[in-house]
């Protein structure tokens, strides 16, 4: 591999809003933190006109707002700003290629990142253009954003298209939630313990909940979002990464491969949900006015963007089961939303109640939990059983948390942070493979369908709430409860 002291990373979408909200801070952060950077050229690639001044000026108004002000410094960024360049390019046209080739001309070996921040229709496109122009060498990655196709036939197109230009060694399918600390820790915590992994099946877990709420609607991306709903870009991805962490058995290493060998088993495990199984085990809804901290906000169909009558899912829930011999008859509940209650993501294990309970709960039911929170904070907390003081032998549960921030005192790296590094570093274990992406699409393929041809709008729910009542309904037909409601 080419010296890390001599490297290119080439943004498409360099002045888009993932570039602007989270790559750029996140590149910011390794040049004043890393001291490995100091040759690194980072070019940004985009539609708009702009020169170099312009789009140094557009970074630096961004990354003010989306890094902590303790952390910027002007001195820093004038040093950074010195690694920043920008080429006007549009990704259809040829020429726009050969105008990069030339302004990489003087590379030499630096090995080069491609980053593809774009619409995914454009992936093929532009690795045929790099291809064309003989810009990528065996030193060469491509970073691919979700959501990568719209279906198991367009996933497979654009790896095809895409695996014709790159080695799957090179090709980074990037799940900014695998990069997560407190994911990373669930790996740590099942299999760098031994306290969890005897509990860890259907005897003792009695069901898994997998939540991404969000509090903000489309942002200003209404025709996109249109196109695409919460199943294709939250469960495809995100929740079905988290699932696969939680449930997969243990590898015999963390090599790359023997990682993603054991999640893709997981994948291929997942009950079909298909026919009359879809209404009774999925739910969708789409949010209408409503209100969030105290502020009004706008229904899905009166933002910006969206196509009037549109039947576009803002919320998902499923009831997903795995046929295997560890959690055969555990329910793993999914649920996302845009416009929620709260900005929360979190994976909660429920565990089974004492197998004989003599002694009796203050309030509810005496059983443990374990509560993993990827955001806004990353915490672990463990709910155990204890007797409530004074007379009698009552018990209620107490928590021992564990808040990252708290225990580790040093700064905590940002998800696109670690990936980008592991991109750079060329390590693949918390990327996406091509099948994992395959056996993804061909259990929500049926679901997808289903919901095309389906007489029945989105379930309505008010913004600022936890979603459709349908979905409480959904997890109460087995005598279980969202976590929030519990």
């Amino acid at each position: 591999m080419a010296d890390l002291e001599t490297f290119d990373f080439i943004l498409f979408g360099g002045s888009g809003d993932l570039a602007m909200r989270k790559l750029l801070p996140a590149l910011y952060y390794r040049h004043r933190d890393g001291g490995d950077t100091k040759g690194w050229r980072i070019i940004g690639i985009g539609r708009h006109s702009l020169s170099r001044d312009e789009y140094l000026n557009l970074g630096l108004e961004h990354c003010r707002n989306h890094i902590a002000a303790k952390d910027f410094s002007d001195t820093e960024w004038s040093a950074f700003a010195r690694k920043l360049d920008y080429l006007s390019l549009d990704a259809n046209q040829e020429q726009g290629y050969q105008v990069l080739a030339e302004r990489l001309r003087d590379a030499g070996s630096r090995a080069r990142v491609f980053y593809l921040a774009t619409d995914p229709a454009l992936f093929a496109r532009i690795c045929a253009g790099l291809g064309a122009a003989s810009l990528v060498t065996p030193d060469s990655r491509v970073v691919l954003e979700k959501p990568l196709g719209r279906d198991l036939a367009s996933a497979r197109r654009i790896n095809e298209e895409v695996g014709s230009i790159f080695r799957e060694s090179q090709i980074f399918r990037i799940d900014h939630y695998l990069g997560k600390e407190t994911v990373q820790n669930l790996i740590a915590l099942r299999f760098g313990n031994v306290l969890f992994e005897p509990l860890w099946n259907r005897s003792w877990v009695r069901d898994v909940q997998i939540t991404i709420a969000e509090m903000v609607g489309v942002e200003g991306r209404g025709e996109l979002y249109d196109r695409i709903g919460a199943l294709r870009d939250m469960v495809q991805n995100h929740l079905l990464q988290l699932l696969c962490i939680v449930a997969m058995e243990p590898p015999a290493s963390i090599d790359a491969d023997t990682m993603r060998d054991e999640k893709l088993k997981v994948l291929r495990a997942l009950r079909p949900i298909a026919g009359e199984e879809v209404a009774a085990r999925t739910v969708r809804g789409q949010y209408h006015a409503g209100a969030i901290g105290n502020k009004p906000v706008p229904g899905y169909l009166d933002e910006v963007g969206i196509a009037a009558g549109s039947r576009t899912e803002t919320f998902v829930a499923i009831k997903a089961e795995l046929g295997n011999w560890r959690w055969a008859g555990v329910p793993f509940y999914l649920r996302t939303g845009k416009r929620m209650q709260e900005r929360l993501a979190e994976i909660v294990i429920n565990f089974r109640g004492v197998p004989h309970p003599m002694l009796r709960a203050a309030a509810g039911e005496a059983a443990n939990r374990l509560v993993i929170t990827l955001q806004p904070d990353e915490s672990l907390r463990l709910d155990l059983m204890a007797k409530v003081p004074g007379e009698g032998m009552n018990v209620q549960p107490i928590s021992l948390d564990v808040a990252l921030s708290e225990t580790y005192q040093t700064r905590q790296w940002d998800a696109y942070e670690r990936l980008i590094m592991d991109v750079i570093h060329g390590k693949l274990t918390l990327f996406m493979r091509r099948d994992e992406l395959d056996a993804a699409w061909q259990w929500l393929e049926p679901i997808l369908k289903d919901w095309e041809r389906g007489s029945q709008p989105p379930k309505p729910y008010a913004a600022g709430t936890w979603g459709p009542t349908a979905s409480s309904t959904l997890i109460a037909r087995d005598g279980n409860a969202w976590r929030e409601e519990s």
